[in-house]
């Protein structure tokens, strides 16, 4: 460690290296449970491009495991440190450089925060869409990294819709540029895309250029009573089929719904089975609400209530922007899942969650972006109880395997990084597993970067001099 200290110092200014082994732990994981996180030999928060060029040029003369992270409100594990890597925290590298109102993109840093971004372009009368429920804490490199997504990807799409380029140091310490600043660019390999989802495994974000849109007007929000999950997915298939674009679409089921009255005494109704919530950002969103109600109350909506202005359709969202505090006060811990299924086989995997929650005798709640069928099953369990731990990890794995058979994916927005990366094999295959490994190997062939994430192959294994 010692040499490696020393010749990161050789380029880098004192303060941004950390080597006191107390605060160096407090980088060692981001938000997700049952992954396992290693001892960071040392910490580094660069604010230049120059700065990552030399942890990555030292890190691979060394041999040296390199942890990319921003936030480190990812539910993945793909942040969590390796024993003896450095942490490249991004956080610093928190700059907007450009917002071109003209061609319609900014250029920013890894660090920005997703809501400062937010808040410069609408000055601009324009809008940066992705938004994770986390978009006040979480940074743009992370949400390049995990190809996040949000409330509003059923009309927008995710952040890998809006990632027009990047500035990339590779594992050697090279700055690659990809992409373009342009509406239009189909010149070679899009390279871009595949750097986005990556999770640091191929190499480091140092700059973006994103795409903007318009700023929408003032959306409107209305909540629908189901008394049953098949109600509700017959109302969303309903909605979708008739060709309503919502801004969101989001569903909470009767768990949820008790969770988040208990914490915040929201007097949401409790004998629902499951509250759909529908917003449109249209020039004319009531008449838009009041289409959907009517598809709501046909598919056997008990209740439905179209907000009035912006107002109650914040107070409407407030529910669903409470929902992981409000699960993970059950028990005091969560096991937040990620899995896409077709939205026609919505209700399918609600109730099949349901009887995982009763067969391992827990307490499993279930939010979802209903509108693009990405559901978060949240497993609620006490993490000092160890046949609990044991029952909510089984719980975890037969819902993986419920959304595959239903003919869905492990994650639509979180990634794969630990927690999920001996899932990835089973629905890649082997042959399409094969490949990216090898993709993989081309960006790093000493696999330095983020190691053991994503793949189950341990890459660490190649950094013996």
């Amino acid at each position: 460690m010692s040499e490696l200290v020393t010749r990161l110092r050789e380029g880098l200014p004192p303060e941004t290296i950390i080597t006191d082994p107390d605060v160096t732990a407090s980088y060692a994981h981001d938000m997700a449970s049952f992954c396992p996180a290693g001892a960071p030999a040392v910490v580094v928060l660069p604010r230049t491009v120059e700065h990552v060029q030399h942890v990555l040029r030292t890190a691979s003369a060394l041999r040296v495991p390199v942890v990319p992270q921003g936030a480190r409100t990812g539910l993945s594990g793909a942040a969590n440190a390796v024993d003896g890597c450095v942490v490249l925290s991004l956080t610093r590298m928190d700059a907007i450089l450009e917002i071109d109102p003209v061609n319609r993109y900014a250029v920013v840093e890894p660090g920005v925060v997703n809501a400062d971004l937010s808040k410069a372009v609408a000055a601009h009368g324009l809008a940066y869409p992705p938004d994770p429920s986390s978009w006040e804490q979480c940074t743009i490199g992370g949400n390049i990294g995990t190809g996040s997504g949000g409330l509003c990807c059923v009309k927008y799409g995710v952040t890998a819709e809006y990632v027009l380029g990047l500035d990339v140091v590779l594992a050697d310490g090279r700055l690659l540029r990809t992409g373009r600043r342009t509406a239009k660019g189909v010149a070679g390999y899009d390279l871009t895309r595949l750097f986005v989802g990556s999770e640091g495994t191929l190499g480091v974000v140092v700059r973006a250029v994103l795409a903007l849109k318009p700023a929408p007007p003032q959306q409107l929000v209305l909540a629908a009573e189901f008394d049953s999950t098949a109600a509700a997915g017959e109302a969303v298939a309903a909605i979708m089929a008739a060709g309503h674009a919502p801004s969101l679409l989001e569903l909470m089921d009767s768990t949820t719904v008790a969770a988040v009255n208990r914490l915040t005494r929201m007097g949401l109704p409790e004998s629902t089975r499951a509250l759909l919530l529908a917003g449109f950002d249209t020039p004319a969103p009531a008449d838009e609400l009041a289409a959907v109600g009517e598809l709501c109350r046909a598919a056997g909506a008990t209740e439905v209530v179209p907000a009035e202005d912006a107002a109650e359709s914040e107070m409407l969202l407030a529910a669903r922007r409470a929902t992981l505090v409000a699960l993970e006060a059950v028990k005091g811990t969560t096991m937040i899942d990620d899995v896409c299924v077709p939205r026609s086989r919505l209700a399918e995997f609600l109730d099949g969650v349901a009887a995982i929650a009763e067969r391992h005798r827990l307490t499993i709640g279930v939010v979802a972006h209903a509108g693009d069928g990405n559901t978060h099953p949240t497993v609620c369990f006490d993490s000092g109880d160890e046949d609990e731990r044991r029952r909510a990890q089984a719980s975890f794995d037969d819902i993986m395997g419920l959304g595959l058979e239903l003919g869905g994916t492990i994650t639509g927005e979180h990634g794969v990084g630990v927690l999920k990366r001996d899932w990835l094999a089973r629905e890649l295959g082997p042959d399409s597993a094969a490949l990216q490994r090898q993709i993989r190997t081309v960006f790093d062939p000493l696999g330095i970067l983020n190691p053991g994430k994503v793949f189950p192959e341990a890459e660490a294994g190649q950094l013996t001099p």
